[in-house]
């Protein structure tokens, strides 16, 4: 892995832990089934759960909000090195492209 994975590392275990805690406190959930759950969502998959409490589909819905933007972060963070390596590749100098 990366230096740059290991940077985002926190904030991925973060997020991850922050929505198990809701839905085992908030929803009632064992902790494997929350597990999943924030999983999922952090994953951009979506809740495998029905909600069932106002409160936890208010809650939970901000922590699914979160969570997009927090897996965008991640994707950005971890794919930029990547397409900015593919953008070097296919460069072409203005010397080489006016006197082939």
């Amino acid at each position: 892995m990366s230096l740059k994975a290991f940077t985002v590392m926190p904030l991925l275990l973060a997020t991850l832990f922050g929505g198990m805690a809701l839905y085992h406190w908030v929803e009632d959930l064992p902790w494997p089934d929350s597990f999943l759950n924030s999983a999922m969502l952090l994953g951009g998959m979506g809740p495998v759960d029905r909600i069932a409490t106002t409160p936890g589909k208010w809650l939970i819905g901000a922590y699914a909000l979160f969570a997009g933007l927090v897996f965008i972060v991640t994707a950005g963070i971890m794919l930029g090195p990547v397409v900015h390596a593919v953008l070097h590749r296919f460069h072409i100098e203005r010397d080489q492209a006016a006197n082939p």
